[in-house]
């Protein structure tokens, strides 16, 4: 349990990370804005 925890939270943090890192115009290529970051995060997280 507190390994799949910490492994989800690593995928959080990861993914928040690589998003974070990138500039309004790639983001919006993607199709997100900054304030998308932490749901897009989280839904990779579980």
């Amino acid at each position: 349990m507190i390994l799949a925890r910490l492994a989800s939270w690593r995928r959080y943090r990861q993914t928040f990370r690589e998003l974070d890192g990138l500039n309004d115009r790639e983001l919006a290529e993607l199709g997100l804005g900054r304030r998308d970051i932490r749901a897009v995060a989280r839904q990779s997280a579980c």
